[in-house]
């Protein structure tokens, strides 16, 4: 894998986990004010944890203590992070 190559997925990754932290973050503050204003699906979360950005959600859930009573966040995103995981492992030999 070349470098610039490998500089692209590293920086694309780092900024789908930034963003999906924010979403998080996002998130835990609409359900903190709880003015009525629309929250995140879960369904859009776990997109984004699917789209290699599980990282971003774990690190949401552990630092703002947020959706980690649902189980199948406590489960799912955990196993997502493997998949994440197995996913970059195969795009890199893809790619070298």
């Amino acid at each position: 894998m070349g470098m610039y190559n490998e500089q692209l997925l590293i920086g694309t990754l780092v900024a789908i986990n930034i963003f999906t932290f924010l979403i998080m973050v996002s998130d835990k503050r609409k359900s903190i004010l709880g003015d009525g204003t629309e929250r995140i699906p879960e369904g859009l979360i776990f997109f984004m944890a699917v789209a290699c950005g599980s990282l971003g959600v774990y690190v949401g859930m552990l630092l703002l203590r947020h959706k980690t009573r649902k189980w199948y966040f406590q489960i799912g995103i955990p196993l997502l992070i493997f998949q994440n995981l197995a996913t970059l492992y195969i795009i890199r030999q893809i790619l070298s």
